[in-house]
Formats: structure tokens, sequence, C-alpha cells
């Protein structure tokens, strides 16, 4: 326990004053019982249990003055709490390869029934929003506490060409400015593809050492494709004190793609001309130096998790993602805190002094 005025424990130094003045008058009072013998022979006949009793509203005075003195140097408890206030953004990766097959019954069924499971787990307060990415990134639902309007948020993701890691990671950065006034919003960066010179740290915080409860969540199958390079925006990031946590979900082994109906966006019959040929997505099939949708950019992903205060987990199956799911709120949600708890010397102080004051008439020799 600490104090915030260490000064105003001074004040129980009174405390052994009051209490030398007390004996003293005690000893004063059998100076005036030797010369008056009949008070001290009905002080010698009376119950001994009488005796102590008397006592009883000094002690409780002078507990209270003690208490009441403690409690004015601002007492504060270090504790370990829940984050309240926490958001999280859940970044889910919707591009095509999300249909891949090596985790049955394809990635993005599994990551939505993961993600679904842990929005439904999170203690009353914690704040969720969605952003979903393939060729861009876009908050799918503002960080909030309704649990249903995120379950179906996640349960209606449709895929799309294209994987836009660095620009989740700033649109998560910019749905947590709108409700933490610490966090400087990045922008239209996101939407541009592009950080402006200098990085636009000049709207961050100004030393980069803020370190906020909001964090980012990232799931992806595969590598960025698109847009601002994912370790540009984790400079983002750092510099507004906003961990992310990177997922890596996937096997290393080829498999079919194949969602259902509802899985599949809008520009699939773009993609296919009427549904012939094969899918692309995530970067497409290799060839033309460009990467396969199915490798995972595990350094990068490891990257932007170091520099950021992250951590980076890899899941090959649904076991795994569910197991990552459950680590993340041990890793957020619980702080150590200082709470001042003058509050509750106040009230104990205040009590004793009551006590004190309505036993005072019924336990005095003459009462």
């Amino acid at each position: 326990m600490g104090f915030g005025l260490p000064p105003a424990l001074l004040g129980l130094l009174v405390v052994p004053l009051l209490a030398a003045g007390y004996v003293l008058q005690l000893r004063r009072s059998r100076r005036s019982a030797v010369r008056y013998p009949h008070v001290a022979l009905l002080r010698a006949v009376a119950p001994a249990g009488s005796r102590w009793r008397r006592h009883i509203p000094a002690g409780l005075l002078l507990a209270a003055v003690s208490v009441l003195a403690v409690g004015a140097g601002r007492p504060e408890l270090t504790t370990t709490v829940p984050v309240a206030r926490t958001s999280i953004i859940l970044a889910l990766d919707v591009s095509r390869s999300m249909c891949a097959t090596d985790v049955e019954p394809n990635r993005l069924t599994v990551a939505q029934e993961a993600a679904s499971r842990f929005v439904a787990e999170q203690p009353r307060g914690t704040r969720i929003g969605i952003v979903a990415f393939s060729g861009s990134a876009q908050l799918v639902v503002p960080p909030t506490g309704d649990t249903g309007a995120l379950q179906d948020a996640i349960a209606a993701l449709t895929t799309s060409r294209g994987t836009a890691i660095g620009s989740a990671v700033l649109a998560g950065i910019d749905a947590i400015a709108e409700i933490n006034p610490r966090v400087a919003p990045v922008g239209d960066v996101a939407a541009a593809g592009e950080l402006p010179a200098g990085g636009g740290t000049e709207r961050a915080v100004p030393d980069g050492t803020a370190t906020v409860a909001d964090i980012v969540v990232l799931l992806t199958d595969g590598a960025n494709t698109r847009g601002v390079e994912p370790l540009d925006a984790a400079e983002e990031a750092v510099a507004r004190g906003v961990r992310v946590y990177t997922i890596g979900f996937g096997t290393t082994s080829p498999a079919g793609l194949s969602c259902t109906t509802e899985q599949l966006g809008g520009d699939v019959f773009d993609e296919f001309g009427g549904f012939g040929g094969g899918f692309g997505g995530g970067g497409g099939f290799g060839g033309g130096g460009r990467r396969r949708f199915l490798v995972i950019d595990e350094p990068t992903l490891q990257g932007v998790a170091e520099r950021t205060g992250g951590a980076y987990y890899r899941a090959e199956s649904a076991e795994q993602l569910l197991e990552v799911f459950e680590e993340l709120p041990r890793d957020v949600q619980q702080q150590r805190e200082q709470r001042e708890i003058t509050a509750w010397f106040a009230l104990a102080g205040a009590v004793l002094l009551g006590t004190a004051l309505t036993l005072a008439p019924r336990l005095s020799p003459g009462g």
C-alpha cells in the first residue's frame, strides 16, 4: 500500500498524545477516589467487567483518529484489475484464399467460429470492433459491447481478392482513435494505400512512449499484396502506443478452395468470368514474382507484433486457433493499477467515532 499525501500521516502523532492525556485523566480520577473513600468503595464492589468496558469509548476514539489520519494520507492499493475500458479490434482476413479447405470446412468458417466465440467470452465492458480486409480494409463494426451485432457481422463476412495487411493495421488504429482521445487517427492513409512523407507520425503521440490498453488482433492466412507495407503500418501503431497481436492461420499443405454462397463476395463473377477458371486472391497463384497465396509471411507478422509490443501466434487447425483466441484475454484484460481507498478509511473512521460517542454515556462510571 502506498500514499498519495505522505506528510498527512504526521497526524498519527496526535494518537499517542491523546492516549497519554487519557491515562493522566485516569490517574487524577484515582486521586479523587482516595480523597472520597465512598467513591473508591463503590468502584471496588463494581463488577470487574464494567471496569474495562468503560475504556471502550476511549479506545474507539483513538482508533477513529488513527484511521482518519491514515485516510488523510490518501492511501492507495495496488491491485490487478480487469481493464473494462479495453477496446479490441479484430482485423480478419477475408481474401479469397480463406476459402482453402486445408482446415475443414474452410479457413474462413473456422476463423468466424473462433472469432464469434472470442466475442461471446469477453468480460462486460470490453468493446470490440471488426475490421475486414482483402484488397482493402474496412471497419465493419465500430468498437461496441453489443455482442449480437458483432456476431452477426462476423457471420456475414464475404471474401474478395487481395490481402492488405498494412491497411488493416491502420484501419484498426483509426477505429481505436474514434473512442480513445489518447490515440491520434491515421486519417485516410488506409484508403489511399500509402503513408505520407515522414510516416505520418507528426499526428501521433509526440514521444511515442505512451501505451494504451486498446489493441489490434490481426488474423491472416497469407502475405501483404496491396497497400501499405505492414512494417510501415506497425510504426504508426508504435507511435501511438497501440499493440498489434498477429495470427498466422492455415497449413502449408496445398488444398482446394471452397466457400459457401454466402461467403463468396460480389466480385466472384468478375474473377471467374462466370465461375470459370480458378480462384485468385491473397496474392494469387505463384508466377510473375508474386507470392503464393497459401504461404503465410511469418517474418512480417512476427515483425509487426514485436515492434508494437504484441505477440505472434501460429495456428494450423480449428483447435489451435481456439487456443490462440483463449490466450488473448489474459494478455490484455488484466493490469496492475493504483486505486485510492481514502473513502474506505473515512467510512471506517466515521463508524468508529460514531460508536465511541454512542457508547460513552452508557459505559461511563455514572452512566
